[in-house]
């Protein structure tokens, strides 16, 4: 294999083989420090327009993978490109496992690495990906619902699964616990009418109980006042992130999914039934 000047022959063979389907792990242009995959339905190589989901993967980042497999039927069946980003372990050198669920850690803005993924595979498939879904468990359930509060009018849904903290739309409490401090954080205001408009799905299961992970402690990371406030449980946290979207207009989806303990594969379809619904409704107008 080499990196020659392609034949046409070759340049077609290569696009079927690494850019269409199940495609290669591509670095990102803008930050080659992260990678992402994607699941591209064949109709794309025929210039099909389609819509595109955004599916995150947590903590073990070994997610991203089955993401972009468990969503390819969707994505072939309901016109949906799957884009599963990769936001390694120690970006920074230091072996941090969790800044990514905080979206900002040191010089890295982790929406901003997303949005530019995002340009990126519009440009190359010649889409318009001004929106998109996101999805995401457990430490991509962080993720999907920080992404939410801050880019909501990027979004035309979101599915947010069994993430280990929430931030509240609390005005009275800086971020990463509330949102009073967005603007001199991240340079933007929450805006509680764009969030209204996107439909929210939030999911865990009634087993997903262990708190050994999730419970913050003084002197951690991410510990600050009122960390761990929300509740003591991921469903105790997901229902009080549901109660605060709700308060601020945003219609949620709860579901609590019976028998279920930590586990991302068994509530796939559940996110599937969710975005197809959305994606009816979207394409009606």
């Amino acid at each position: 294999m080499t990196d020659a000047p392609p034949t046409i022959e070759a340049t077609t063979r290569a696009r079927a083989l690494y850019d269409l389907g199940p495609t290669a792990i591509f670095a990102s242009k803008a930050d080659p420090r992260f990678h992402y995959c994607l699941y591209v339905p064949p109709s794309v190589g025929h210039r099909a327009k389609v819509d595109l989901l955004v599916a995150v993967h947590g903590t073990t980042r070994t997610s991203f993978l089955e993401f972009r497999d468990g969503f390819s039927e969707f994505g072939r069946w309901n016109d949906c490109a799957v884009l599963c980003p990769v936001f390694p372990v120690g970006a920074r050198g230091d072996g941090a496992r969790s800044g990514y669920k905080y979206m900002a850690e040191g010089d890295i803005r982790y929406d901003l690495v997303l949005l530019d993924m995002v340009a990126e595979v519009a440009a190359k498939y010649e889409q318009d990906w001004s929106r998109f879904a996101v999805f995401g468990y457990s430490g991509g359930g962080h993720f999907a619902h920080r992404m939410a509060i801050l880019h909501p009018d990027r979004l035309w849904a979101a599915s947010i699964g069994a993430p280990g903290s929430v931030t509240l739309l609390d005005p009275t409490r800086d971020w990463w616990v509330g949102v009073r401090d967005l603007q001199a954080r991240f340079g933007v205001t929450f805006d509680a009418k764009a969030l209204a408009r996107v439909p929210v799905q939030m999911l865990v299961g009634d087993a997903d109980l262990e708190t050994w992970e999730i419970t913050h402690q003084p002197g951690s990371t991410y510990w600050m006042e009122g960390a761990n406030d929300a509740g003591r449980t991921r469903p105790e946290r997901l229902q009080a992130l549901a109660d605060s979207f709700r308060a601020a207009g945003v219609t949620v989806q709860l579901d609590i999914v019976p028998g279920v303990s930590h586990d991302r594969m068994k509530v796939l379809g559940r996110v599937k039934e969710f975005l197809a619904g959305v994606l009816v409704e979207k394409r009606r107008g």
